[in-house]
């Protein structure tokens, strides 16, 4: 659809460090959107490139904020508090939207009053362009709370696809400006626990992965993962909160046991997998047991 000015306002959040060489695809892929009730705040976080002049080169088009380092988190809260819209979208500087992506999002959320944050299927590039793989939407158990726990990637398309109401976020509370590398999913997390989530199984955002993403920090994805899901374990339903609970924890050791285990990090694998066994003995001590077998034996994981 094409908006109108009677179309609630949509607040597009876009943190900016060092990242002259791509940003103004980004910011025109927010340029290109069909919907046309928008504005795009991007937060200069103290980039010593030539980002600043980019985006001074729009003019009003945007609202350009700069400030020092402060992170990527510090960046997208301080845009939250800016956003005057009913609507707040995030987009990163190195990712950006197909034309329709606003659009079938603010369809979605005016047609589901009960849905308070949705996401979009998104394609994964790396640097040449090259599809690394299809980030589609989890058709998995409709409790959004518990899968979140339980899969921390179950939100298709990352942070750069999601719309969210700026009241709920106004409610919950911002980004955690503690975790580095896992403050999108605690978002999301506290955001299912108050609201509907809904994916959008079409691709309509394009997430680029690099090798010094932040994702690539294994050691601070892995901190910031298990203080985010401790310290939201009292959203979880009573019931959930011993085994399940667990289990999930138990989940977030194996993972990080196998990239630890390929870094040469023997200590660091045979102790994450160790204590996801003393967690899950029953739930993940097969898995936990081939683990310690793969990694005595010299195997590839």
């Amino acid at each position: 659809m094409t908006s109108t000015s009677s179309e609630p306002l949509v607040s597009v959040v876009m943190p900016a460090y060092n990242v002259a060489w791509c940003i103004r695809r980004a910011v025109d892929s927010v340029m290109a959107q069909d919907y046309r009730a928008r504005e795009l705040i991007v937060v200069n976080d103290g980039s010593t490139d030539d980002t600043r002049a980019v985006l001074e080169s729009y003019g009003g088009r945007i609202m350009l904020i700069n400030q020092e380092n402060r992170g990527m988190s510090a960046a997208r809260n301080v845009a939250i508090r800016s956003a005057r819209g009913a609507y707040i979208a995030f987009l990163d500087a190195d990712d950006w939207w197909l034309p329709e992506k606003l659009s079938r999002q603010v369809d979605l959320l005016q047609s589901h009053p009960e849905i308070g944050f949705c996401s979009t299927a998104a394609r994964v590039e790396n640097d040449e362009g090259k599809l690394l793989n299809l980030w589609r939407c989890h058709h998995g158990s409709t409790r959004m709370l518990t899968t979140l726990f339980a899969e921390g990637a179950a939100v298709a398309g990352g942070c750069s696809a999601v719309m969210v109401r700026k009241h709920l976020v106004d409610r919950i509370g911002l980004f955690d400006e503690s975790l580095r590398g896992f403050e999108d999913p605690d978002l999301w997390t506290r955001l299912a626990a108050v609201s509907g989530y809904q994916c959008i199984d079409e691709t309509l955002a394009v997430i680029l992965r690099r090798e010094k993403s932040v994702s690539r920090n294994l050691d601070a994805m892995r901190d910031s993962t298990l203080r985010s899901m401790r310290k939201n374990r009292e959203l979880l339903p009573p019931k959930l909160r011993g085994r399940f609970w667990r289990n999930c924890i138990a989940g977030v050791y194996t993972d990080y046991a196998k990239p630890a285990y390929r870094a040469g990090r023997i200590g660091r694998a045979y102790g994450d997998t160790l204590r996801a066994m003393l967690l899950s003995p029953v739930g993940r001590g097969r898995l936990c047991l081939g683990l310690l077998r793969d990694f005595l034996l010299g195997r590839p994981v």
